[in-house]
C-alpha cells in the first residue's frame, strides 16, 4: 500500500497518515450554508476533498471509507432570504441544496457517504449543549447558551493565537450577557417569525459551531481521522468545534486539513469588482469569459494548483485546460482504464499531501509518450470522466474545428469594417447548429464540440 502523507494544520507539519482503523477510515468536511448558488470559491474544498476521498477509497477500499459533509440549513442568512423573498425557509433550503448537489456533480464530485442537514439533528445538539453546561463549560442566560472559552486551556492552538490576542480586533458579538467577550453562542432564542425548536432554555435555534461537533460525533464517533475545510474556517469555526468536542471528552479529529482561498484574474473575488460568479454561471456561460465552461475544465483548473496554495481562476487557464482535455479525450476513448493500474507516479504525487498539480504534470508526460491506458487510469483517480469530450473531441476533427476558429475572426473583422454583421451571425448560427459551442472574447475565438456535434454538418459548411 502506498504511504500517504498529509499536512496537518494542528501540528503544522506533513505527517504519515495512519488511520485509527484502516477498515473504517473516517473524514468530515464542513459543507455549505444553503441560501443561494455556490460560488466558485465554495467549489474548491469540494474538489479538493473529493480527490482525497477517491485516494482513500483507492488505498483502503471503497467500503472502508466514510465521508461526511454537512448542510447548514438553519442560519440568519437563510432567514433573511426567506423574509425578502416571501418564500418558506424549507422551500429555499430544499431548492438550494439540490442546486448545490447538481452543480458539484457536474464538477465530477462523488456524493459523500452522509450529507446530514443541521435541522435534522437538533435533538443531538441540545443533548450536547446540556452536557457542556453540566461539565461547567457552558452557561445559560436570557434564553441563550454560551460556551465558556477560558474553560478550555488549549483554545487557539489550531489557529496559533492566544485568547487575549484574539479579543483585540476579533469579530466577536458584543453582548451584555457574556461572561467573556470570546464566549460564543451554542443556542439562541427565536421569535415567532424565526425558525425555532423547544429546548430547556426556551424556544430557539442552535449556533453555527455546535452542529458540526454534534453531527460528526453521531456519524463518525468521538474520534475520527480527518477534518477538512477552507482555511477561512480555521478560526473561529474549527477552533470552536475543537473546544466543544474536547470538553465533551472526545478525541475529535486527528488530522486537520485546510485548502487555501481562490482569486479571479489575480484579484480577490467580489461583487464590487465584477469578478464574482457562481459555478452555475461558469457552466451556463454567464460570466466575464462569456463561454460555457465544462465541469471537467473547472475541475482541471482547480487541481492544477496545490490545495495549500492560493488558486487564481483565469479565462486563459480555463481555455488551456479545455484544449488539453479535448486532446486527451481522443486518447482515453481508445484506451479504457478498467483493469489498468493507476500509474505509480500519479499515485505517488497524490499520496504526497495530495499534490494534484504534480499528478497533472505526470498526465501530460503520459499523453506525450502515447500511454493512453496510463493517462486514462490517472484521469479516473483524479475524478475526470471525459465522456462529454470523447465522441466529439478526437484528433480527426480538431484540425477542421481549428480552421473555423480562424475563419470566424476573419469574418468578424470584415464585419467590423462594413458594419454588416449578418454574415457573422449566420456563420455563428451554422456552427452552433453543427454542434459547436462558439466562445468569443477579447482573447480570440474558441470552438468546442458539444454532445450535438455533427461532423457532416460541419463539413457541409465548407
Amino acid at each position: 500500500m502506498t504511504d500517504i502523507t498529509l499536512y496537518n494544520t494542528a501540528t503544522r507539519s506533513k505527517e504519515r497518515f495512519d488511520p485509527i482503523n484502516p477498515d473504517d477510515v473516517r473524514m468530515y468536511v464542513c459543507g455549505p450554508t444553503v441560501y443561494d448558488r455556490a460560488h466558485i470559491g465554495n467549489a474548491r474544498p469540494v474538489i479538493v476533498f473529493d480527490t482525497l476521498f477517491r485516494l482513500l477509497r483507492h488505498a483502503y477500499g471503497e467500503d472502508h471509507v466514510t465521508y461526511v459533509r454537512n448542510f447548514t440549513d438553519v442560519d440568519d442568512k437563510i432567514n433573511a432570504r426567506a423574509a425578502e423573498s416571501g418564500r418558506s425557509i424549507r422551500e429555499i433550503t430544499n431548492e438550494t441544496t439540490q442546486w448545490y448537489l447538481d452543480d458539484m456533480a457536474e464538477l465530477g464530485a462523488l456524493e459523500p457517504s452522509h450529507m446530514p442537514r443541521a435541522t435534522e439533528w437538533i435533538d443531538q445538539m441540545v443533548a450536547m449543549i446540556e452536557e457542556l453546561i453540566a461539565k461547567d463549560h457552558a452557561y445559560a442566560v436570557d434564553g441563550h447558551v454560551l460556551f465558556r472559552v477560558r474553560s478550555y486551556a488549549e483554545y487557539g492552538k489550531l489557529s496559533g493565537r492566544s485568547v487575549d490576542d484574539m479579543i483585540a480586533g476579533a469579530r466577536v458579538e458584543v453582548a451584555p450577557f457574556k461572561e467573556d467577550p470570546m464566549d460564543f453562542v451554542l443556542w439562541k432564542p427565536s421569535d415567532d417569525a424565526t425558525p425555532g425548536w423547544d429546548s430547556p432554555w426556551g424556544r430557539g435555534r442552535p449556533g453555527w459551531h455546535i452542529e458540526c461537533s454534534a453531527m460528526s460525533f453521531e456519524l463518525l464517533g468521538a474520534s475520527f481521522d480527518i477534518h477538512g475545510g477552507g482555511n477561512d474556517l480555521t478560526f473561529p469555526h474549527h477552533e470552536n468545534e475543537i473546544a466543544q468536542s474536547k470538553c465533551m471528552g472526545h478525541g475529535f479529529a486527528n488530522v486537520w486539513m485546510h485548502n487555501e482561498m481562490l482569486q479571479v484574474e489575480g484579484k480577490k473575488m467580489s461583487k464590487s469588482l465584477g469578478n464574482f460568479f457562481t459555478v452555475r454561471d461558469l457552466l451556463d456561460g454567464n460570466w466575464s469569459g462569456g463561454w460555457k465552461v465544462p465541469g471537467e475544465v473547472i475541475r482541471f483548473v482547480f487541481l492544477s494548483t496545490h490545495y495549500r496554495k492560493p488558486m487564481d481562476w483565469t479565462d486563459k487557464k480555463a481555455k488551456e485546460a479545455d484544449r488539453t482535455l479535448k486532446k486527451w479525450a481522443g486518447m482515453v476513448n481508445k484506451a479504457p482504464s478498467d483493469g489498468v493500474d493507476v500509474p505509480s507516479a500519479v499515485l505517488n504525487a497524490l499520496a504526497d499531501d495530495l499534490n494534484t498539480s504534480l499528478a497533472i504534470t505526470v498526465l501530460h508526460k503520459l499523453a506525450a509518450t502515447g500511454d493512453g491506458e496510463g493517462l486514462s487510469a490517472g484521469l479516473k483517480i483524479l475524478g475526470f470522466q471525459l465522456d462529454a469530450f470523447s465522441t466529439n473531441a478526437g484528433e480527426d476533427v480538431s484540425a477542421e474545428i481549428d480552421g473555423w476558429a480562424v475563419k470566424l475572426p476573419a469574418a468578424l473583422e470584415t464585419a467590423m469594417e462594413t458594419k454588416d454583421f449578418a454574415a457573422v451571425d449566420a456563420l455563428k448560427s451554422a456552427l452552433s447548429d453543427a454542434g459547436l459551442d462558439v466562445m468569443m472574447s477579447k482573447d480570440g475565438v474558441s470552438l468546442r464540440p458539444n454532445d450535438r456535434f455533427d461532423r457532416n454538418k460541419l463539413e457541409a459548411l465548407t
